[in-house]
Order: structure tokens, then C-alpha cells, then sequence
């Protein structure tokens, strides 16, 4: 299935168009909130295992609802070497499915579900992972990448 397309600016305003990295492997994952434990720790795991997919030719982009004001102050508090693109009128969030029903404390609310995506070089969606958990996602995604690429 070929990707959705977007344009979203980034933490520091500069926009980020999916065919900007066409003919590159693309990590673009979505996450509920800048500076919350989990989405903290998902992006650390990115930012830790950067070098390595930086050396795989990969690209990572995390996208949330935050502003990019938010996203700058996250990105520097967590010294987060990729783009948070902010995407707050939910269209590129709805396009990829990452949005639905959440349950948190008894509570059924709307938002923004831990998705992550990869995109082949061809534009198209090579694997998804839904129901993502912070701790350990990045080495899993690493491997699938390693298995792509061979």
C-alpha cells in the first residue's frame, strides 16, 4: 500500500514532505504526547539507536498533535537528533489510521494511537506495527529493517 503523502513542519518550523525522502527507508512513527513516559522513552530509543539507522541510510520521523513550539522544547530537553513533525489538524494522523478510541483509567476518549510505520524507498508501506510499546520498539524495528535490507 503506498504511503499517504504530508507536508508538516517540524520542531523548528522547516516543513517535511514524504517525497522529500523518496528512495530512502523512512521510521515514521506516531505517539499521543511530547514529554509523557512513553512517548518519552519511544523517542530516547530512536535517539539512542540513531547512529545505527543513521548508518542504514534510514530516516526517522515522529509525528504528534503538539505544537511546534512543544516539539522544540522536547526535542532540546531529550536532545532528539530527528524531526517531530506537528500535525494539528489530525489530517496526516487520520490518513495513517493513528487516530481512535483510547482507554486509560476506566475512560473511553479519542486520540492519538502509538503507531509506527515503514516506508520503503518505493513510497510504499513495507511493515506496521500497531499497539506499539516504548521499551524495546526501536531494536525491533532495527531488525525488521536489517531483514528489508538484505
Amino acid at each position: 500500500m503506498k504511503a499517504p503523502s504530508f507536508s508538516l513542519p517540524d520542531q523548528s518550523g522547516k516543513i517535511h514532505s514524504l517525497s522529500d525522502y523518496q528512495g530512502k527507508w523512512i521510521i515514521l512513527y506516531f505517539y499521543p504526547k511530547d514529554d509523557t513516559p512513553g512517548c518519552t522513552r519511544e523517542a530516547c530509543e530512536f535517539r539512542d539507536t540513531y547512529k545505527t539507522l543513521t548508518n542504514l541510510n534510514v530516516i526517522v520521523l515522529g509525528i504528534s498533535k503538539d505544537s511546534i513550539v512543544s516539539h522544540g522544547k522536547f526535542a532540546k530537553k531529550y536532545n532528539l537528533p530527528f524531526p517531530l513533525l506537528s500535525d494539528e489538524t489530525l489530517q496526516t494522523i487520520k490518513a495513517y489510521n493513528a487516530w481512535g478510541e483510547k482507554k486509560f483509567i476506566g475512560k473511553t476518549y479519542e486520540g492519538i494511537l502509538r503507531k509506527t510505520f515503514l516506508i520503503g524507498p518505493d513510497g510504499k508501506i513495507a511493515k506496521e506495527y500497531k499497539h506499539v510499546l516504548p521499551l524495546g520498539h526501536a531494536g525491533v524495528v532495527i531488525e525488521d529493517l536489517r531483514g528489508f535490507l538484505q
